[in-house]
């Protein structure tokens, strides 16, 4: 299967889940889903198109959180990137990991930093921050304030 089989294969597929695919370069795509379609469209890009999975990443962003997972099909030598956009008020959405384990750790991690609730995610347990940081403080959304008056806070969160 070359590049553009891949391309039209997951727009045939999930043409009702898709919003809008950008073709960035020869080796990059990012393709906006619908929340509710990742597990499917996830699943599809690392079982039937072999596409590894290397991370994901997230941001909050001035209307909503946003989810880039980022797959690699390294027979193609192509970088697919699902896109999802939460709702600040309850950025929620199903869980990768019980589908492949390496969704584990960052979606931990995302759930941390970004307050992403992962549905079906089977440990939702602090990764990173320290037990007395406080429930529902999220260091990498837009709206942080510093809870702790005597923290010094110049080498990360």
């Amino acid at each position: 299967m070359n590049r553009e089989e891949t391309l039209e294969g997951i727009k045939d597929k999930f043409k009702d889940d898709i919003i809008e695919v950008f073709d960035k370069s020869a080796t990059r795509v990012y393709i906006e889903i619908k929340p509710e379609a990742l597990v499917r469209v996830a699943n599809y890009a690392f079982y039937d198109l072999e596409a590894r999975f290397g991370i994901a990443s997230g941001v909050d962003t001035r209307e909503h959180i946003e989810i880039l997972y980022h797959f690699i099909q390294e027979e193609v030598n192509l970088i697919i990137s699902l896109r999802v956009k939460l709702p600040k008020d309850k950025p929620e959405i199903d869980s990768l990991a019980p589908s492949f384990e390496a969704a584990n750790w960052i979606e931990r991690e995302i759930h941390e930093l970004l307050g992403v609730n992962f549905r079906g995610h089977p440990d939702l347990r602090r990764l990173l921050l320290p037990d007395a940081w406080p429930q529902g403080v999220y260091p990498l959304r837009r709206d942080y304030k510093e809870w702790d008056k005597k923290a010094i806070r110049d080498r990360g969160v």
